[in-house]
Formats: structure tokens, C-alpha cells, sequence
């Protein structure tokens, strides 16, 4: 969430800023809203101190024995019936003035690359080159039916559309992955969270997923509950409320959830294979950082996201995000892509982002830079450290052999206890 101070004190710094993220300019309605508010609020203390006045001019006119007036009890009466039309009006404005801060993105760092949408990213490097095969390599939903390990059908029996199932080889080389990424970033200092895959709605808006996406996410209605869509959500509200001592900082953590997308935005897109799917587990790695070291620490995550890639000998890219394709709470991003040899395209695997304080005020996580000093807001950043599906599509097409069979990647090895998925006979 966006800082009322700053948008009075910096309209035109705001505006630039929701026109490079291509959202509509509401900052003279916030800033009209916020007018009539401190009005209201001006006035109603103007009446609340005569008020008090009057009212010890009455309290000390009847120690003395004397009755006040029925014409000043009654424009007393007609002063606290304002006082309380005054608060409402408040308490209204408040609530239109929180909408529409709710619905403001976050503000693009000075660094971050300008741009108007996807068309304008940067390659900033790469790593690794594919692999030349001497054969037609298969894409991954070929690789799947042929090996018996992923199940489209019986996935879509079961839940629907764009749901699937896997059992045998690859269930247990997902469930190796997730190990193996688990322990490698517990050894970039990491600490491992198991987390609830179920929020309440103030952990949604903390994170910034509600109310503007509410579209894409799975609701329980009774309970006005929510699947989350990543692991992001329930550890930016981790510390919600709480005030981090300034020794304790950075926080690293890392959690893997299932996460749960319904894709409205994305309908027709990607809808062969397991891509862009409704259910999917992913490894998150997040942080809580001191303001003055979050921009060194996008780039210490980021390359935590590539360290991934590079133990599993998967060849990839790094895109910087421009603003006009930057998430919404996000202030700077890099974007990590895997060469598919199969699908032959590069498949995003991780989005590492700098969210600065925008998610720490929704969420009102704050730490106290010194004893004795006003708190202040952290800065949050996250990073999928990976997402799996696409990281299953990477290893299966990159690795296959001509017989059919999958070489597992070596780091992986200890972790599946087996080094070739084998074409079935």
C-alpha cells in the first residue's frame, strides 16, 4: 500500500508512477477525499472543544446553583448530533479514501527499466547453452503418456481442465526436487517454514493479491476463506502486526506450498500440458530486510533463484521486468527463464522482486531502526526458488535420450534413488 504522506506531499511523483505500471490516475479523487476528511476532522474538534467549553461553564454554573439555559442545552444537544454526522462522514471517508489506496500498485525503484508491457524487457544475460540433439526431441506431454508418469485424463476426471496427475517415476522426481531445493536454500541460510495453504481475507490483502485479483484465486465463501496462490502470502503476514528488532534483520525464509491459480486472466493460453496449471506446488524464498539493503538483496536472491538452474545443468536466461509489466506490488523484478527443448520456447521458472515497504504497510510489519526511535517499515522481497511444473517440463525435455529413457540430473540422484527414468518396454 502506497503512503497517504506521500501522495499529498508528492502527487505528481505517484502519477508518473501509475501511468508507467499503465494504471488509471485516481490521485485527484484521493486527494479531494482526503480534503473533506481532514475538514470534517477539523471541524468536529473545533466543536468537540466548545463543547468542553460550554460544558464547564454549565458544570460551574450548577456548583454555584444555578440551572443553565434550555436554549444552551439544546444547542449543545444540536452541536454533539453534528459531532457524530462529522464522524461518520469520517469513518466514510476513510473506507473510499482505503479502497482506492488498496487498488494503488506499488511505485517502480529509480533503477527499475522503463517500458510500456512484456514487448520491452531486457535480456540482461544467460547461461548455459541447449543441448543439440540427434534426434526429434519430444515435448513433455508426449514424454509423460509414453512414460506412464503423467496422466492427463484421470487429472481432468478428477478436478476438471488444466489438472493432472502423476504417479511411478515422476511423482517421486517431483517430490526429490522439492527436497533438494528445500536443502540447498536451508544452506544459503534460509530457514524452512511449513505454512497453511488456507488464509483469511486480510492475509490476501496484505499480500496484495486482494482486492484486485480476486478473479484468479479460489474462495471458500462460508468462511470467507482463500487458497493461496504462493507461499508469498502467508509469509508476508508471518510478522504482520509485529514489530522485528533491527538485529534480527534480514529474515530469509523458504516454505513449499501447493499453490492454487484459477488463470481467469490467462484463459487460451498455454493449455496443452502442465505449464499453466490450477494446481501446482512451488518452493518460495522470501525476506524482510532493512530499507537501506533491500536493492543489494534482489540481487542475492536472484541469484539464489539461479543457482537452481545452474545445479541442474538447465540452460537460462534472466529478464529484467519493465514498469509496464512489473506486478502489482512489486518495485523492481527479474524474471528467470529455462530453456524447454522440446516445447522450444523459455518457460519462466521464478520471478524475484523487490516489493520495498509496499507489502510490509499492508501488512504492518515494521522494525525499530534504533531504541528508542519511531518504527519503521521493512522491505519485503520474494523469489520462486523454483516453480515446479516448469522445472518437471525442463528436466524431462532437456534430458531425454533417444531410447526414450530420462537422464536425472546428478544433484537430484541422492535425492530420487534412481539416475534414469526407463522408457516403459
Amino acid at each position: 500500500m502506497l503512503s497517504l504522506e506521500l501522495i499529498r506531499k508528492d502527487p505528481a511523483l505517484v502519477k508518473t508512477a501509475m501511468l508507467s505500471k499503465g494504471e488509471d490516475d485516481c490521485i485527484d479523487t484521493i486527494l479531494e477525499l482526503d480534503s473533506q476528511r481532514r475538514e470534517a476532522v477539523t471541524e468536529g474538534d473545533e466543536l468537540r472543544a466548545k463543547r468542553n467549553e460550554v460544558s464547564r461553564a454549565i458544570g460551574q454554573a450548577r456548583s454555584s446553583g444555578e440551572s443553565p439555559s434550555e436554549k444552551i442545552v439544546e444547542e449543545m444537544r444540536q452541536v454533539g448530533d453534528k459531532i457524530n454526522r462529522l464522524e461518520e462522514t469520517v469513518r466514510q471517508l476513510d473506507t473510499q479514501i482505503n479502497e482506492f489506496l488498496m487498488g494503488l500498485p506499488n511505485i517502480p525503484r529509480s533503477s527499475a527499466l522503463q517500458g510500456d508491457g512484456e514487448e520491452d524487457n531486457r535480456v540482461t544475460r544467460s547461461w548455459g547453452d541447449p543441448r543439440d540433439f540427434e534426434f526429434t526431441p519430444l515435448a513433455h506431454w508426449d514424454i509423460g503418456e509414453n512414460l506412464g508418469i503423467i496422466d492427463f485424463q484421470r487429472g481432468a476426471k478428477l478436478s476438471g481442465s488444466r489438472f493432472y496427475t502423476m504417479s511411478g517415476y515422476g511423482a517421486k522426481l517431483e517430490r526429490a526436487i522439492i527436497s533438494w531445493m528445500l536443502e540447498l536454500h536451508g544452506q544459503a541460510g534460509y530457514t524452512e517454514l511449513m505454512l497453511p495453504i488456507i488464509v483469511r481475507r486480510e492475509i490476501m490483502e496484505g499480500s496484495g493479491n486482494l482486492p484486485k485479483f480476486a478473479d484468479n484465486l479460489y474462495h471458500d465463501d462460508e468462511d470467507d476463506l482463500w487458497l493461496v496462490p504462493t507461499a508469498e502470502v502467508p509469509i508476508t503476514n508471518l510478522h504482520r502486526d509485529e514489530i522485528l528488532d533491527y538485529s534480527s534483520l534480514p529474515l530469509y525464509y523458504v516454505a513449499q506450498t501447493p499453490c492454487f491459480r484459477r488463470e481467469q486472466a490467462a484463459a487460451g493460453r498455454d493449455t496443452r500440458g502442465i505449464k499453466r496449471v490450477h494446481q501446482f506446488n512451488k518452493v518460495e524464498m522470501y525476506k524482510f530486510v532493512a530499507p537501506e539493503e533491500s536493492d543489494s538483496e534482489l540481487e542475492t536472491l536472484l541469484s539464489d533463484a539461479e543457482s537452481v538452474c545452474k545445479n541442474l545443468e538447465l540452460p537460462y536466461r534472466i529478464i529484467e521486468i519493465c514498469t509496464g509489466d512489473m506486478s502489482f506490488p512489486s518495485a523492481k523484478s527479474y524474471d528467470v527463464e529455462v530453456w524447454a527443448s522440446g516445447c522450444e520456447e523459455w518457460l519462466e521458472v521464478s520471478s524475484c522482486s523487490n516489493c520495498t515497504d509496499f507489502q510490509a504497510r499492508r501488512a504492518n510489519v515494521r522494525y525499530r531502526p534504533e531504541e528508542n526511535t519511531r518504527p519503521d517499515f521493512v522491505h519485503t522481497l520474494n523469489g520462486s526458488g523454483l516453480a515446479l511444473p516448469r522445472v518437471m517440463i525442463a528436466i524431462l525435455e532437456n534430458n531425454q535420450q533417444e531410447d526414450g529413457s530420462i537422464a536425472i540430473p546428478e544433484v537430484l540422484r541422492p535425492y530420487t534413488g534412481f539416475d534414469t527414468i526407463p522408457a516403459l518396454r
